[in-house]
């Protein structure tokens, strides 16, 4: 299969001679070291010590793929190797990449990066420090160590990164941690069965896997697989968490604003003039908690309904009469 991943295109473009491209590791051992990559240069990627960049880790072939930059088109082809190639993604046997474009070859997430004329000497400099004299340093000093997938969520958010497993089928716990709150997502040949936010044990997976979509600063870890049984699991693919959570947090901001304050309390509003019995069971569990929580937060916290059902639920008692806020 051939996938393209035209170059970016504007108003004013370099000649070739002119573009110089590089390969940042965002992910991987070799996590912030860099490669340049300039006009008509080709890199090799795999274990064999021969080639131009070597990533001596077991999920990596001999000789892995192979990325070349000609007349400023950069383009990738897999060299047929066991565990595959993606490109944001996608697994590829050929193509073109362009400037932002994520490549994962074994545990290793590269990022291409466009880099303008002046620049090409820092980068050569750096990428000599950083980049290849740097993994191979560092794999004598770890020896065997097993390679752990790591990286930023700037450079990688969340949604990149399920979809990206969840094609190359990965299995593994995902740890996620913020400056607050971290979050494990345990996968199974790239499918999400689990998931829990550390202290908030009551929340149903599928609603924790929702909220960490949200979470856009901070860092993540592919750990090894949990054989652990939960109860409650879930089956999910990746692009089914992906279209649902990203619809219910598209929902949710619509009407985040007409909601009451995170910190605000809620409380009945007697006398209780409307009908409990036409509150649908969402709304009767939202009502039963806010008896018996301090905030609107916390009400988000105790029902195991969605972020969404709840907040319409919230709404919707709030504007019938059956509870009123208060600072």
């Amino acid at each position: 299969m051939t996938k393209r991943f035209a170059p970016k295109t504007s108003g004013t473009e370099p000649s070739p001679s002119d573009l110089r491209f590089g390969l940042r590791f965002i992910s991987g051992k070799y996590q912030g070291g860099e490669y340049p990559l300039g006009e008509g240069q080709e890199i090799v990627i795999g274990r064999s010590s021969e080639l131009d960049m070597v990533l001596v880790e077991e999920m990596v072939s001999r000789k892995h793929a192979r990325i070349a930059l000609a007349e400023g088109v950069i383009t990738i082809e897999d060299l047929g190797s066991t565990n595959g190639t993606f490109v944001n993604g996608e697994k590829v046997e050929r193509g073109t990449l362009k400037e932002g474009d994520r490549v994962l070859v074994g545990t290793n997430i590269l990022k291409v990066m466009a880099i303008s004329h002046d620049g090409d000497q820092q980068l050569d400099l750096k990428a000599v420090a950083a980049g290849r004299v740097t993994a191979r340093q560092k794999m004598s000093r770890v020896g065997d160590e097993p390679p752990r997938m790591s990286g930023s969520l700037e450079e990688i958010p969340l949604p990149d990164l399920l979809q990206l497993f969840g094609t190359s089928k990965k299995n593994g716990v995902l740890v996620l941690q913020t400056d607050a709150l971290e979050g494990r997502i345990y996968l199974t040949e790239g499918r999400v069965r689990f998931a829990i936010i550390e202290g908030m044990d009551a929340i149903p997976p599928l609603k924790a896997v929702y909220r960490m979509l949200d979470w856009h600063q901070g860092q993540f870890a592919l750990d090894p697989p949990d054989s652990r049984k939960f109860e409650n699991p879930v089956d999910a693919s990746a692009q089914e968490i992906l279209m649902e959570g990203i619809r219910q947090q598209d929902e949710f901001n619509a009407l985040r604003d007409r909601l009451p304050a995170s910190d605000a309390s809620l409380r009945l509003n007697l006398p209780l003039e409307p009908k409990l019995r036409e509150l649908s069971p969402v709304q009767l569990d939202v009502l039963q908690a806010v008896l018996n929580s301090p905030s609107v937060d916390v009400v988000f916290d105790s029902v195991p309904s969605t972020d969404l059902e709840t907040g319409q639920a919230i709404l919707f008692l709030v504007q019938r009469g059956y509870l009123v806020a208060s600072d």
